[in-house]
């Protein structure tokens, strides 16, 4: 499984931006949308991850597409690190929001999706 960034969406407005959101999803045909779930290490939700919860509900009921939270908690010091190994500054210009989308993308679809090892037995 490969997972690769699309781009970064700069917040404008909210109606603006489902408008990019509505676009995007249907040039490239999305059936489910994620949202990245900002709760704090030890899993408790503050208020920045009550907003995505709210942004979450609405992007659902104006696309009409399924939406799931995704737990975001060190993506972004995952991704600063992977950055730093393809020779990437650590903290430059890059903000690594790109590499932890995909991040959260490859670890939701590893675990809705786990790979499954091939039998050992021959036929």
């Amino acid at each position: 499984m490969t997972v690769r960034p699309l781009g970064i969406l700069e917040h404008t407005n909210r109606r603006h931006d489902l408008r990019r959101l509505r676009e995007i999803a249907r040039q490239h045909g999305v059936g489910l949308i994620l949202v990245g779930h900002p709760l704090y290490l030890e899993g408790t939700a503050g208020e920045m991850a009550t907003e995505a919860e709210r942004f979450a509900r609405r992007v659902a009921r104006e696309l009409g597409i399924p939406v799931y939270l995704a737990d975001e908690r060190l993506t972004s010091w995952e991704a600063r690190r992977i950055s730093c190994s393809v020779g990437q500054a650590p903290n430059g210009k890059h903000n690594h929001d790109d590499v932890a989308a995909a991040i959260i993308l490859r670890d939701f679809l590893s675990h809705r999706f786990p790979m499954v090892e091939p039998s050992q037995e021959r036929p």
